[in-house]
C-alpha cells in the first residue's frame, strides 16, 4: 500500500510499504478514507517531537480519521464489511490499573496512532485497530465529520472534566480546532456565556460565527480588560486551548477568585510558569486535560443530532497526494486555515 512518511524535518514522502494484516481476531482492517491534520501532527514534523516523543524516522503521522471496514476477525461481532465508521486513535490495554479506574486515557500500555514509540498513523491507505476502537456512522454522516469527532470529543472532555458547564461563564484561549470544540461542547452543554481570543482573525471570525458571545485578538485589542469588562468579577472556568504562556498568564487573569483553569493546550516549551501570588490569592484550581476519555460516541452524536455543526471547521481540503502541501499550509498558519482535511 502507499504511506505518506515522515522522512526528516519538514520532509514528507510517499512510498509503497506492506498493508498491514488482521493479526488477532478481534481486529478490523480498514480503508482509509479521510484524515485531519493536527496539531500534534504539525509538532512531529517541523520538530520532530513532543516533549520525551521524539521521531525516529521513517515514521507515519495522523490520528483524525475515518474509513470503510475492509475485513474483519473471526471474533468481531458489531462491524462488517463495509461499514463506515470513525476512529478512536486510542488502544488501551483495559487491564493495566488505570484502564480499570476508569482513566484508559492514561493506561499504561497506551498506543495511540501516530504516536512515536507507541504505533505508525493513519496517513496511508490502510490501518488495522482493535474493535473497541471502531464506531459505526450513518450514511448522513461524512467522512470529514467523522474525523472530526475525533478533536470535538477532546472538547466534550474538556467540559465534562471541568465544572457543572450549564449557566457558566467560560474563556476559551485559541480558537484552533480544539478550543472551537471546546466552544461547541459547551455551547451544547449549556454554558451561559462564552468569551474566546486567537491572534488569527479570520479564527476570530469563525469563533463569533459559531456560538461565541464575544471574541477577540489579543494582539489587536486588551482581550483581557475587555472580558472583564463583561464579566467584571472574572470567568467561572478558562480552557486554555493554545499551548502558550502568555495564554496561561490571560487565564489567571480572568478567572474569578475560585475559578478552574483547564489546561487543553499542548505547549512547545517544556516547562510553564504561573504569577503565584495572584493565582495562589484566588485559590485557582488547575486541571490538565490529556486527550479524551470515553467520548468519541457521544461527539458522534452530537454532530449527528446536530448539536454540534462542525463542517465549518473544514477550511481546506487536499488529496492523499497533496498532503506535504497540506500540512505547509497548516504549519504556516497560511490561507486562514483551521483544518485541512486529506481525503483518499
Amino acid at each position: 500500500m502507499r504511506a505518506m512518511l515522515l522522512t526528516g524535518i519538514s520532509e514528507l514522502e510517499m512510498q509503497e510499504v506492506p498493508a498491514p494484516v488482521i493479526k488477532k481476531d478481534t481486529e478490523v482492517l480498514i480503508k482509509m478514507q479521510a484524515v485531519g491534520v493536527c496539531g500534534s501532527d504539525i509538532h512531529y514534523y517541523v520538530s520532530g517531537r513532543i516533549g520525551s516523543q521524539v521521531v525516529e524516522y521513517p515514521f507515519v503521522v495522523g490520528h483524525e480519521s475515518s474509513g470503510v471496514v475492509a475485513s474483519v476477525g473471526s471474533a468481531v461481532r458489531d462491524f462488517q464489511v463495509g461499514d463506515r465508521i470513525a476512529i478512536d486513535p486510542a488502544t488501551p490495554c483495559f487491564e493495566c490499573s488505570q484502564c480499570k479506574a476508569g482513566r484508559v486515557h492514561t493506561c499504561q500500555d497506551l498506543g495511540f496512532l501516530g504516536t512515536p514509540g507507541q504505533a505508525e498513523g493513519c496517513l496511508c491507505e490502510y490501518i488495522v485497530m482493535p474493535e473497541s476502537s471502531c464506531f459505526k456512522i450513518k450514511d448522513s454522516m461524512t467522512f470529514a465529520q467523522a474525523a472530526i469527532s475525533e478533536p470535538l470529543s477532546i472538547g466534550v472532555y474538556s467540559v465534562r472534566k471541568s465544572i457543572d458547564i450549564k449557566g457558566a461563564s467560560v474563556g476559551i484561549l485559541g480558537a484552533g480546532p480544539i478550543g472551537l470544540s471546546v466552544l461547541l461542547a459547551g455551547r451544547a452543554m449549556g454554558a451561559e456565556t462564552i468569551y474566546i481570543t486567537d491572534k488569527i482573525d479570520e479564527r476570530v471570525e469563525l469563533a463569533r460565527e459559531n456560538g461565541a458571545d464575544w471574541a477577540g485578538n489579543p494582539d489587536t485589542e486588551d482581550a483581557a480588560a475587555k472580558i472583564l469588562e463583561h464579566q467584571s468579577g472574572g470567568l467561572d472556568i478558562v480552557f486554555e486551548c493554545c499551548g502558550e504562556q502568555e495564554a496561561l498568564d490571560q487565564a489567571i487573569d480572568i478567572l474569578k477568585p475560585g475559578g478552574k483553569l483547564m489546561v487543553v493546550g499542548i505547549p512547545q516549551s517544556d516547562r510553564i510558569s504561573f504569577d503565584i501570588d495572584q493565582m495562589r490569592r484566588k485559590e485557582i484550581c488547575v486541571q490538565n486535560v490529556r486527550r479524551q476519555c470515553g467520548c468519541v460516541q457521544a461527539a458522534l452524536d452530537m454532530i449527528d443530532n446536530k448539536e454540534a455543526e462542525v463542517d465549518f471547521m473544514v477550511t481546506h481540503e487536499f488529496s492523499f497526494e497533496e498532503t506535504k502541501k497540506a500540512f505547509d499550509l497548516v504549519a504556516d498558519y497560511k490561507d486562514g486555515v483551521l483544518k485541512a482535511m486529506i481525503n483518499f
